[in-house]
């Protein structure tokens, strides 16, 4: 009877230790899960105060620029059309590596969400 009173207090140990284990598990992850969701979030939140004021700021260097340019070539309308046409080019370089783009985005994340 000794032995298996001994198995079975042993048996009981292991159990309660593998509850323990569990549950420090779960309130593992839904901490690194918080901590992930509060990370996006931030970076989220800046990227959208940030992004809107440097937008905004493009925005007037944009049109200061084109009037710059029309009062220096004498045509407004040209000006604009030259404008635009390096906002394309530049459109079209970003569009261009993309990829690159993507690989520099993708392996900065992995590396902020596996850390």
């Amino acid at each position: 009877m000794g032995v298996i009173n001994a198995l079975n207090e042993t048996s009981n140990k292991a159990f309660d230790s593998g509850e323990k284990y569990v549950k420090a598990s779960q309130e593992y992850y839904k901490l690194k899960a918080f901590q992930q969701l509060a990370r996006a979030f931030s970076f989220l939140s800046k990227l959208a105060i940030i992004g809107g004021l440097l937008f905004l700021g493009l925005i007037f260097l944009t049109v200061s620029g084109a009037i710059w340019l029309g009062q220096l070539i004498g045509s407004t309308a040209l000006a604009c059309l030259i404008v635009a046409a390096a906002l394309f080019t530049i459109t079209g370089i970003a569009y261009l590596i993309r990829q690159k783009i993507d690989k520099n985005i993708i392996r900065k994340m992995s590396q902020e969400f596996f850390d």
